[in-house]
């Protein structure tokens, strides 16, 4: 009999998840794969993301080290379909902080900046990185999973154990959600970030100014746009554009890449981080049926995407 599997969550972490359960799945352990997800792919906080592999607020441990080695590898992959939405881009990330962490060089290519190239009193690296454009790769991955026979229903989930009727498996991957939706778990801080988006006048590097903890600044160039970013706003819950701080990112911008002064406005975005202080990638005991949790990415949710899913199937197999 099938092992049936409930994905909750229809963002880049719950659609990663559920590609590599039904991928691994085979005749001797056949896998009915199920995202439950009230948000289409599109509206959710994945889809307003930077969606540049940079491991941004992310935890530092040997095991996310492995997920974002692992992500960087299948992203790099990935790069290889022209339809998949996803591009190795070059770019400038500047550090204005003391001692910058360095570690995620060690996976990419990469090299100190030279000094010509950057704000005066700064370091930097020159880097080449995947990055997404979401309304293209979320869609892709969707059809990815459908095409491996994953299911997905329009359905909100506010308890994990009522899954237990339908399901054998339920994997928790709902984002800011999702500590609420297990019940034992109130670390939870959504991080509000905002972008907006632009026209492209022929900008195709990207860059990342580190700013401080408030004022991250990016431009990073997407096949159908430029986005412009970004926030860090601890505690936050508006989704609703904020046209004074939407005035500040353009003016940032700006500073950071003249060439966007000015670009056409096509759309704004606000998501909510999943934060914590560890990410949550493990079994639930306790519960109706088997539950795993996978959230607390913060910033990190597309960087540690694929890696998130390598250990999940892990766990599930276990």
């Amino acid at each position: 009999m099938s092992e049936r599997i409930a994905v909750v969550g229809a963002g880049v972490i719950g659609l990663s998840i559920a590609h590599e359960l039904a991928l691994s799945g085979d005749a001797a352990h056949g896998r009915e794969v199920t995202v439950l997800s009230d948000l289409d792919p599109l509206a959710t906080t994945s889809a307003a993301a930077g969606a540049i592999w940079f491991p941004y607020a992310a935890e530092r441990s040997p095991a996310v080290d492995r997920m974002l080695e692992a992500s960087l590898r299948r992203f790099t992959a990935i790069a290889g379909d022209a339809e998949a939405g996803v591009d190795l881009r070059s770019g400038l990330i500047i550090e204005r902080t003391p001692e910058p962490d360095r570690s995620w060089t060690q996976w990419v290519e990469a090299r100190p900046a030279d000094a010509a190239e950057l704000p005066p009193g700064t370091t930097g690296m020159r880097t080449r990185v995947p990055l997404a454009t979401q309304t293209e790769y979320l869609p892709w991955l969707q059809a990815q999973c459908r095409a491996l026979g994953v299911r997905f229903v329009q359905r909100e989930v506010d308890d994990a154990d009522a899954l237990a009727r339908d399901f054998d498996v339920a994997v928790v991957a709902a984002g800011v959600r999702s500590g609420a939706l297990l019940g034992d778990d109130d670390t939870m801080v959504p991080i509000r970030g905002q972008v907006v988006r632009v026209a492209n006048p022929g900008f195709w590097e990207f860059r990342i100014d580190d700013g401080d903890a408030t004022a991250l600044t990016y431009v990073l160039p997407r096949r159908d746009c430029l986005v412009l970013g970004g926030t860090h706003e601890v505690g936050e819950i508006s989704l609703e554009p904020d046209p004074e701080i939407e005035a500040g990112i353009l003016a940032r911008a700006a500073a950071l890449v003249p060439q966007v002064a000015g670009a056409q406005i096509l759309s704004r975005a606000v998501g909510l981080r999943p934060a914590r202080d560890r990410l949550r990638i493990e079994e639930v005991p306790g519960r109706a049926l088997r539950v795993i949790a996978a959230y607390g990415h913060g910033g990190s949710g597309m960087t540690l995407s694929w890696g998130t899913a390598e250990a999940v199937r892990a766990l599930v197999a276990s």
